[in-house]
């Protein structure tokens, strides 16, 4: 782990009053029990409470963003928001796992770019916030890092995210549909100035191209409008 926390501090734009809660939200349960220490001095009740603030939080700020949707679209981009997929993303942006206290057994097998692992460390820093500086602290830590997507995120197709696979997965995984399945359906342009066509298809029915510059841009067109779709399916 960094010794420096106050760059960590500095990412998540929050600074601690209390540094014993940073460090708590930090520490696996494969450190603490490494080290004899109490059960409660890893990070998993803290992962149970910041689960609970930031579903409330998201759930929140959709209802105020957008008054006119109704439960099953809100539900779909919440859902998307408070997944293992979305925050690890944010986990990623603020290198949280360079920051994580683990145990020998976990520092060996990958435990700080686990995607679980990081997703959990995330909700623990929440209930941290919370706890250390009140709801309001949360509040503008899930609005930056949570609602958002960094300096070049934009609202698109009513949803305050630009990750469309990612949203895609999330969405057939909570409606029990099969797994996005992606495909180049065909490539052409000179080498300097290539185009590619992708094609998104879950099971028979629900299947889509689109055409970028890229593979993962064309993928990333053709998962927005499979999820546009099932937006307006939700009502």
């Amino acid at each position: 782990m960094r010794a420096d926390l106050e760059v960590l501090e500095e990412a998540a734009g929050y600074r601690f009053r209390s540094r014993d809660l940073l460090i708590r939200a930090l520490t696996h349960t494969s450190h603490a029990y490494e080290q004899g220490q109490q059960p409660l001095n890893d990070n998993e009740q803290l992962e149970f409470l910041g689960d609970a603030v930031l579903g409330f939080l998201v759930s929140e700020c959709l209802v105020n963003r957008y008054p006119a949707y109704r439960e099953g679209r809100l539900s779909i981009i919440k859902n998307y928001l408070v997944s293992a997929s979305h925050l690890h993303e944010a986990a990623q942006r603020l290198e949280l796992g360079e920051y994580l206290l683990l145990g020998r057994g976990e520092e060996l097998s990958g435990g700080r770019i686990k995607k679980g692992l990081l997703a959990d460390a995330v909700e623990a820093l929440i209930a941290a916030i919370c706890l250390d500086g009140g709801v309001e602290a949360a509040r503008e830590f899930v609005v930056r890092h949570i609602l958002a997507t960094g300096p070049e995120h934009e609202e698109s197709a009513g949803a305050p995210f630009t990750n469309f696979k990612g949203a895609l997965q999330e969405i057939a995984r909570s409606l029990n549909l099969p797994y996005p399945r992606y495909a180049v359906v065909s490539e052409h342009g000179p080498a300097h100035a290539r185009r590619f066509t992708v094609e998104v298809r879950i099971g028979e029915n629900l299947v889509a191209q689109a055409e970028g510059d890229s593979k993962k841009g064309a993928g990333q067109k053709a998962a927005r409008v499979v999820f546009e779709l099932l937006m307006e399916q939700a009502g």
